[in-house]
C-alpha cells in the first residue's frame, strides 16, 4: 500500500495532471493521517481505479498549430499541427457548426496529430474546444478560436512600384523600450559592445521614428524578421527563427507587431514581413521534438549548402550539385528545412497566410527564393493571391545574371514552363552594376555602360517595373563604403536609383552616409542608428544631430523622394534611354502628358550636348523644371549639365 501511496504522491503533485476527486481523497486522506482502516483504503482506491476517466492536461500542455484561424477564407482546409505527450493514438473531437473533421493523421512521433478541417463558406466567428480523447473519455482539451476577418482584408492592395522601401534591422534601429531587452527564458543577453550581439532594438523604437521614415519620403517599410529567435548567440538579424507564430519577446508581442502595422498605415506606410521558408532555428522548438525524420534534411555529419543557385536552373547541372544546393544547411544554427514533406509544406503556407491576417501586411519578402523547394513556393504563391488578389510578394533571388533573375518571376518564359507566381524579385544584375558605375573610368562596357547593358536585357523579365532595386542592404557593404565615401557618387546614384524603372529600396542609414564593410563583419554594415539609445551623443534622427554631409545627403534623398510620390512618370512610366557617350547618360520617363529627363554627366568637367540626338524624348516640350534646386530652364538646342551630377528635370510643354 506504501508503494502505491508514493506512486500517487508523486503524480498528484504533478503540475498538469487533474486526477479524479477519488484518487485526490486517497491522496489527501494518507497526508492527513486517517488512512487508519487497511479495508476503507482499498475501497477507495479501487472505486478511483474503477472510476478514473483518464489523465486530464491543461490548455498549456496542447500546442496548436496554427493558434486560430479567421472565417470567411477562400481556401476551405486547415490543417491543425497538434502536439502533445503520446497523443498519436488519442481520437480528436470537435464540434462547431460548420467545421468537419475530414481526418486525422499520425506521424513517426508519437507526440504530434495532423487535423484536417473542413471549413464550410458559412463558418461564423467564435470558439470551440479541440478534444483529445481515449475510450471516449477526454484527455486533452484546447480552447480555439474562430475569428472575424478585417473589413477589407481580402482586397488590401500590396506595394508597388509606386512605392519605396525602406530596409531597416530591428534590433539596430532604435530602442524604444529597455525594459524589453534581456527577457526571461531568452538564451542570449544583449551586449551592445559586439557587432553580432543583441543590441537591444525593438519594435517600440521603430513606432517611435514613424514620423522620421515617413518624412524621408520612403512609403513602405521592410524590417528584418521579428520572430522569436531563442538561440545562445548571434541571431540578432532575426533568420534563425525558434518560433513561427511568436514575436522575439525582446522586440515586443505580437499584439505590439500589429500596432506597429496599424499606426504606420496610418501615416499612410506599407509594411512588408520578411519570412524564412529554407531554415529555421536549431532550437527551434519542433527540431527538439521532430514530428518525422524527412521534417528536415538530414546527413551522417554536418553538411553545408555549396550556395550554387545556378544550379537550380541549369539544365546540365549534375543532381549532387542541385541536391546539395537545396538540402545542404545554411549554417550549424540553421536547420534545413524539407518542403516536399506534405505537413511542413501546408504549416508554411498557413504560417504566411496568418501573418498576413493576423497583421493586415502589405507585403511578404521572401528570404532564399531559390533555396526551398520552387514546386513549394509556386504553391505558396498561388495561395497567397487566392486569398489576397491584390498583394504583393518580393523574391531574394540573388543571382548573378539577368536571365537567371528573370526565372524567379511571376509569368517568366522559360524552357521547363515553371512559374513562381512571385511578382517581384531582387534585381541583383542592377546592384551588381551601380557598385562600379559611378566610380569607375569610362569605357566601351564599363562607368555609364554598365547600367545601360543591365537595362538593355529587361526584355528576359515579365515585368521589369517589378523589380526591387537596391544600393545596399543587410547583407551587402554599405554603398557608401562600395563607391569610396564619394558624395557625389551618393547623389548621383541616389538620383538614378529613385528614377529608372524598378521598385526601390533604401538601406536605413544610407540616407546618413552610414559606412560598413560586410568584408569586416556582417556587424559592421548593421551598426546601430545615431541618436535610437537613450544616451547616444547624437541623434541624427533630426538635422541638428547630422553633420553637414549627412544633412546634404539627407535632404537630397529627401527632396527625390517626396517628389517621386506624385510623379506618374516615375511611378508607372515607360523607360526609353540612350546610349551612354563620353561619360553622359540620358534617358527618359513618360507617362501620357507627364515626362522626365534624367542626365548623369560622370566627367569631372560639365558637359554640353547636341540636344538633337534626345528629340525623341524632349519633342512637344519647350521647358524643364530642375527638380533638385528649383529652377527653370528652356530646352535649347545645346544645353550644359554640371559635372558628376544627375540632373533631372520635370518636362514642361
Amino acid at each position: 500500500m506504501w508503494l502505491v501511496f508514493c506512486i500517487f504522491d508523486h503524480l498528484l503533485n504533478c503540475r498538469h495532471i487533474n486526477f479524479h476527486p477519488y484518487l485526490q481523497l486517497f491522496y489527501n486522506m494518507q497526508h492527513n493521517n486517517l488512512f487508519k482502516h487497511p479495508l476503507l483504503a482499498a475501497v477507495i482506491l479501487f472505486l478511483g481505479f474503477w472510476s478514473i476517466p483518464s489523465f486530464s492536461f491543461a490548455q498549456d500542455d496542447l500546442r496548436v498549430e496554427p493558434p486560430s484561424w479567421w472565417a470567411g477564407m477562400k481556401h476551405n482546409k486547415l490543417q491543425l499541427l497538434v502536439h502533445g505527450k503520446d497523443i498519436t493514438a488519442m481520437k480528436a473531437v470537435i464540434k462547431y457548426p460548420g467545421i468537419t473533421l475530414e481526418s486525422q493523421e499520425s506521424v513517426e512521433n508519437p507526440n504530434y496529430l495532423f487535423l484536417n478541417l473542413l471549413l464550410d463558406q458559412k463558418l461564423k466567428p467564435g470558439s470551440f474546444d479541440i478534444t483529445l480523447t481515449v475510450n471516449g473519455k477526454k484527455t486533452y482539451s484546447y480552447r480555439y478560436e474562430i475569428k472575424q476577418r478585417d473589413a477589407g482584408s481580402a482586397s488590401r492592395q500590396g506595394f508597388t512600384p509606386a512605392d519605396v522601401v525602406y530596409l531597416l534591422m530591428p534590433d539596430r534601429f532604435a530602442n524604444g523600450d529597455p525594459a524589453n531587452d534581456s527577457m526571461p527564458g531568452m538564451l542570449e543577453k544583449p551586449d551592445r559592445s559586439k557587432p553580432l550581439g543583441r543590441h537591444g532594438g525593438d519594435i517600440a523604437g521603430i513606432r517611435k521614428h514613424l514620423d522620421y521614415i515617413k518624412e524621408l519620403g520612403v512609403t513602405t517599410i521592410w524590417p528584418n524578421p521579428l520572430l522569436e529567435n531563442n538561440n545562445k548567440a548571434a541571431s540578432y538579424h532575426g533568420y534563425a527563427i525558434t518560433d513561427f507564430y511568436r514575436v522575439d519577446p525582446r522586440f515586443g508581442t505580437n499584439a505590439d507587431y500589429r500596432a506597429l502595422v496599424d499606426e504606420a498605415h496610418g501615416k499612410d506606410l506599407k509594411v512588408i514581413m520578411d519570412m524564412v521558408f529554407n531554415h529555421c532555428g536549431l532550437n527551434h522548438w519542433f527540431i527538439n521534438d521532430l514530428p518525422m525524420k524527412s521534417w528536415i534534411h538530414q546527413f551522417p555529419e554536418y553538411t553545408r549548402s555549396n550556395f550554387r543557385a545556378e544550379s537550380i536552373t541549369d539544365i546540365y547541372a549534375a543532381e549532387t550539385d542541385r541536391n546539395l544546393m537545396l538540402q545542404g544547411w545554411f549554417d550549424t544554427n540553421m536547420p534545413d528545412l524539407d518542403q516536399r514533406n506534405p505537413y511542413l509544406r501546408e504549416y508554411l503556407i498557413q504560417n504566411s497566410i496568418w501573418w498576413v491576417e493576423f497583421a493586415a501586411l502589405d507585403g511578404i519578402r521572401l528570404d532564399t527564393q531559390p533555396y526551398p523547394y520552387k514546386e513549394m513556393m509556386a504553391e505558396w504563391s498561388k495561395r497567397i493571391f487566392m486569398e489576397y488578389p491584390n498583394f504583393n510578394l518580393v523574391g531574394e533571388a540573388w543571382m548573378q545574371r539577368e536571365s537567371m533573375t528573370a526565372y524567379y518571376q511571376k509569368d517568366a518564359i522559360v524552357g521547363d514552363g515553371y512559374n513562381s507566381g512571385v511578382p517581384s524579385v531582387t534585381d541583383f544584375p542592377l546592384y551588381n552594376a551601380m557598385t562600379r558605375a559611378f566610380t569607375e573610368n569610362e569605357s566601351w562596357d564599363e562607368g555609364m555602360a554598365r547600367l545601360y547593358y543591365v537595362l538593355s536585357q529587361d526584355f528576359l523579365y515579365a515585368n521589369p517595373n517589378y523589380l526591387l532595386t537596391f544600393l545596399d542592404n543587410h547583407d551587402l557593404n554599405r554603398y557608401y563604403n562600395s563607391i569610396g565615401r564619394d558624395l557625389q557618387a551618393l547623389k548621383m546614384a541616389t538620383a538614378f536609383l529613385l528614377t529608372t524603372r524598378g521598385t526601390p529600396q533604401i538601406y536605413y542609414g544610407t540616407e546618413l552616409l552610414m559606412d560598413g564593410n560586410s568584408g569586416v563583419s556582417h556587424g559592421d554594415i548593421r551598426k546601430d542608428f545615431p541618436g535610437g539609445w537613450p544616451g547616444d551623443t547624437l541623434n541624427a534622427f533630426t538635422p541638428q544631430g547630422r553633420n553637414a554631409g549627412q544633412n546634404e545627403a539627407f535632404d537630397y534623398m529627401q527632396k527625390l523622394l517626396n517628389w517621386r510620390k506624385n510623379n506618374a512618370a516615375l511611378t508607372h512610366g515607360k523607360l526609353k534611354h540612350f546610349v551612354p557617350a563620353d561619360g553622359v547618360y540620358v534617358y527618359f520617363r513618360t507617362a501620357g502628358e507627364q515626362s522626365v529627363m534624367v542626365v548623369i554627366n560622370r566627367n569631372t568637367k560639365d558637359k554640353v550636348l547636341n540636344m538633337s540626338r534626345f528629340a525623341e524624348g524632349t519633342a512637344g516640350y519647350t521647358a524643364g523644371l530642375d527638380v533638385v534646386n528649383g529652377n527653370s530652364v528652356v530646352l535649347g538646342a545645346e544645353m550644359n549639365f554640371p559635372a558628376r551630377t544627375a540632373t533631372v528635370y520635370e518636362l514642361k510643354k
